[in-house]
Formats: structure tokens, sequence, C-alpha cells
């Protein structure tokens, strides 16, 4: 067990941001994050968290992947005062965080999202580690903080491709299964890594160029894939909820050049304030 305090963490908050959709709370009101074939759980008291894996494995994996070292205080305190709607977005939004996700985990998440919402990717992606994910234990499942869940990791390319387009169905994923094969066909081999090794070390405009070649993505699903795996936090993803508030409350446009480098972390704030106040979509 590893323990930290922070500010400007809820985990609440980030499970229901709809970037990530392998996050759970359980019935003790601990949260369950899977990522890639790692499982853990974190209890969290205020700023307490607590952490169920080693230091190293938290410093060497968990901390980044929660953004934990990012001042995130700082990046509200920079919104103009005299935007009403954004700093009470923001003040809303207190405590999400702007995870760095597996690449190839994140893009067929966000492939699977379109024209979907959180509940049902949630299931769709679960569906989809059970069919074709190895089977994990992490240590604590058999702890004091027993998890009687059997736990998946998420599948590689080799083994969606495997199954083939019959292989998928019967995962809620409609339209979007043949999404999944191309792309899971793309990420196969030493030729797929390479592509995701490249993805990976792209600036945010050639990356949002590769990405819009690929069959099934268009603008907001790169841009969700820049911000959520790749973190360019200039990313900012414009779907339903989104194009709404530009259209109320900047008709003459976000004012991205005062907020370079990080408008992508204020779109979550306006996402989830959105949604949370005027449909849970």
């Amino acid at each position: 067990m590893y323990e930290i305090s922070i500010e400007d963490c809820d985990l609440e908050k980030i499970m229901d941001s709809g970037q990530v959709f392998r996050i759970r709370k359980m019935e003790d009101g601990s949260f369950l994050a899977m990522a890639g074939k790692r499982a853990i759980r974190i209890s969290q008291e205020g700023t307490r968290l607590l952490f169920s894996c080693t230091q190293d494995e938290f410093l060497n994996f968990w901390q980044d992947y929660f953004d934990l070292p990012t001042d995130y205080a700082a990046i509200r305190h920079s919104i103009d005062p005299a935007d009403a709607y954004l700093t009470a977005a923001a003040s809303f939004g207190r405590g999400i965080r702007i995870l760095r996700q597996d690449l190839w985990e994140t893009i067929l998440a966000f492939l699977i999202s379109q024209n979907n919402n959180i509940s049902r990717i949630q299931n769709s992606l679960e569906a989809l580690c059970t069919r074709y994910g190895a089977r994990i234990e992490p240590e604590w499942s058999s702890s004091a903080i027993h998890c009687s869940e059997k736990l998946y990791a998420f599948p590689t390319p080799e083994s969606l491709c495997s199954g083939g387009l019959e292989g998928l169905h019967g995962l809620g994923l409609g339209y979007r299964d043949k999404y999944i094969l191309k792309m899971a066909e793309r990420c196969c081999g030493p030729t797929g890594k390479e592509w995701l090794k490249k993805l990976s070390a792209c600036g945010y405009e050639e990356a949002m160029n590769l990405l819009l070649q690929e069959y099934g993505i268009g603008r907001k699903v790169a841009d969700c894939i820049c911000l959520f795996s790749l973190h360019h936090v200039d990313a900012f993803p414009i779907d339903t909820h989104v194009k709404q508030i530009l259209d109320m409350h900047y008709p003459e446009g976000f004012p991205f050049s005062r907020y370079q480098g990080y408008a992508g972390i204020l779109q979550q704030y306006l996402f989830y304030y959105k949604r949370s106040t005027h449909g849970n979509t």
C-alpha cells in the first residue's frame, strides 16, 4: 500500500469526466482502475489517497498516469475572472486531471465512443476485455482489499485480429466493429508497433494528421486521442456538449490564445460542467 496527500485530485470526477472508461466505484467506496495489464484499488478521503501498490509501482506508473506532478490549481487561477462560465466550470470540475492513458487502448475506446454514451462505452470495453484480454490477478486481490471480480487486461491487437469481425459480435459495438477490426489490423506486428511509436513521438499537428488518415477516425476522436493519451493539452475536442457551450457562451470564439498550452484541460472542465448540470449522456 502506498499513501499520498494531494490537492486537485477527485477520482469520482475523473471517472465521470468522459476521458476514461475503465475506472469504476466499488461497493466499499474505493475505486478500481484498470490500465493495460494493470489493476489497482484506490481509496480516497479528501486529499488523502491510498493506492494498493508499492511505492515503486506508484512512482514508475500511477503517478504519471494520473498526471499528479502537474499544478492544476495554477491553471485554474489563470482563468480570466471576467469569464463567468469558465470560472464556474473550473470550480465545479476541480479535481479533474488529464490522464496519460495507453495509446492503443485510448484509440479503441474513442472509436467506440462515437455516437455513444459513457455507460455503453464502458460495457463494450468490459465485454471486449473479458472476451479477448488475459486474466490478471494483482497481488492485492487476495489481501484485505479482496476483489471477487475477475479482472482482465486490455486485449492486444493480435488477439482481436484472431477473432475477425465475427468475433466482435455481441459486444454492443454496432457499426463500430469494423473500425475496431481495421485498427487492430493496423496495430499488429512490428509495423503496427512502429506506427504507435511514431504517433507517440509526434507533435500535436503531426499526430492529428496521422490519426485522420485512419478508417473511422474523425476530428473529434483524433483530438480525444491526442488529449487523453498523447497528452497534447492544446487539443480541444468538440462534441455536442462543447459545441453548445461555444455557440452560447463564446459566439466570437473561445480565447485559445490566452490559454495556449493547456486549453484541453479547460475543455474538460467545460464538458464535465455542461454534462453534469444539463444532461448525463
